[in-house]
């Protein structure tokens, strides 16, 4: 993964949006990070940091596809988030919930595809059964996926996927990359091209550790709900003028 220096944000001068000869990412990943920043710098509650943080989703969403990417993976809730303080975590259970249900027609009528990623277990049975039947709406939609990585981690995804090998009687010698990589949480999905981070941070804090082994990070300091339409194009400006290496060495030709 190549870690962005903070002059990669602070040096791409104004934002370019990609132009039809510039590379653009196939899937873009985010960790959405600084929402209690957020609002503790406007004298407002963690609520309300969260509540805006769901409400820019969907302008992301629109600009990203507007820019020709065809996956977009955001991190909602991960399996540590549980040892968030009870208030907290039923605070955000309940935003994401209200958020999916508000959202769920307008991502279908804008033929969005919507996927899920990480355990359902531990969830309130109700908000189960709203996730499958989001998926179910739009599982014919041919525009942008979207995958909501919630109750998510990384580490619990691979232990997943080992047991579903095991469960299936997959021998260890038939076992390759490409075969565990089809028990993951979302068989199909390609693997992302870049993962950003918002509010200034620098760790991957357990987040598609398989997928993202050559995915481009790059991070920002601004918090997530503002991470607009120009940061979005400063990030796939800045995308734009990697080279993308694969563990290989590119020599001239």
């Amino acid at each position: 993964m190549t870690v962005a220096d903070p002059a990669d944000h602070n040096d791409t001068g104004p934002a370019v949006p990609p132009g039809p000869q510039t590379a653009v990412p196939r899937h873009v990943a985010i960790i959405m990070d600084g929402n209690g920043r957020w609002a503790e710098a406007r004298q407002q509650t963690r609520a309300e940091g969260h509540s805006a943080g769901v409400d820019n989703i969907r302008l992301v969403l629109k600009h990203l596809e507007q820019r020709g990417v065809e996956f977009a993976t955001v991190f909602a809730f991960s399996t540590e988030n549980w040892g968030r303080p009870p208030d907290e975590v039923s605070f955000l259970l309940n935003l994401l919930r209200e958020a999916l249900k508000k959202e769920v027609e307008d991502l279908h009528q804008s033929n969005v595809r919507i996927l899920h990623m990480g355990r359902l277990d531990g969830l309130p049975p109700g908000f189960r059964e709203e996730i499958a039947a989001a998926i179910e709406l739009t599982a014919r939609n041919t525009g942008l996926t979207f995958v909501v990585a919630f109750n998510y981690g990384g580490r619990a995804e691979i232990v997943d996927a080992v047991r579903r090998l095991l469960s299936d009687g997959i021998s260890i010698d038939d076992l390759d990359e490409e075969m565990l990589s089809g028990y993951l949480g979302c068989p199909g999905v390609p693997d992302p091209d870049m993962v950003i981070r918002t509010g200034g941070e620098f760790r991957i804090s357990n987040f598609l550790l398989w997928q993202s082994a050559y995915s481009e990070f790059y991070s920002t300091p601004a918090p997530w709900p503002d991470f607009d339409a120009e940061e979005i194009d400063r990030a796939l400006t800045a995308y734009a003028g990697r080279q993308r290496r694969f563990g290989k060495i590119q020599t001239a030709s």
